[in-house]
């Protein structure tokens, strides 16, 4: 009699972001705290923004090696100034699916993401089919509920400056019930 061996595959939600400091979050906290009754959306925590270079999705968890090692090959573009300025709606102000603050798109932080989504390619992940739009997510619109007192609020905000910072690195992360567990972080620039 032959036994079956069964195994069970499971899988992890990751992505690869940079992340945001403490004194960016202030700002953006401030805003945040005086739109948040003008519209019943779902509003992300201040302390889980981050900037995602790259989605990756489902992945199976005995696989988590070989993304940390096509991540550690990632040619560090250096350094990475980010400024956080603007507000605005995806896919538009007319029908906003997710509201968010805006990234400096920079030649280093346009080369990093490119970088990363072509060293993921081969071992598997699909490439991304949208353009690179670096962005903050405050909040979905995962209902159709009114905006108006939102859209009229964020229109007296939408150029504002909430500051800049220099990235050092670029993290993995592991995404489990909308907590973002660090999995690995590789430096922007090399070691001297």
């Amino acid at each position: 009699m032959v036994e079956a061996q069964c195994t069970i595959l499971f899988f992890v939600r990751l992505f690869v972001a940079i992340d945001i400091p403490e004194e960016v979050k202030v700002g953006l906290r401030a805003l945040v705290d005086r739109l948040r009754p003008l519209a019943k959306l779902t509003w992300s925590p201040i302390e889980n923004l981050h900037i995602t270079t790259k989605f990756i999705g489902e992945w199976p968890e005995p696989r988590l090696a070989e993304v940390e090692t096509v991540l550690r090959a990632v040619r560090p573009p250096g350094a990475i100034r980010i400024a956080v300025r603007g507000l605005g709606w995806f896919p538009n102000a007319r029908n906003p699916r997710v509201f968010w603050a805006g990234i400096g798109l920079s030649e280093k932080l346009s080369r990093l993401a490119g970088e990363t989504e072509k060293a993921l390619e081969t071992i598997g992940v699909p490439l991304e089919q949208r353009a690179f739009h670096p962005h903050l997510t405050l909040a979905r619109r995962r209902d159709p509920v009114p905006v108006e007192k939102l859209r009229a609020a964020v229109a007296e905000h939408e150029s504002d400056d909430f500051g800049s910072f220099l990235a050092d690195a670029f993290i993995l992360y592991w995404s489990v019930g909308g907590r973002y567990k660090k999995l690995q972080e590789f430096p922007l620039a090399s070691a001297s």
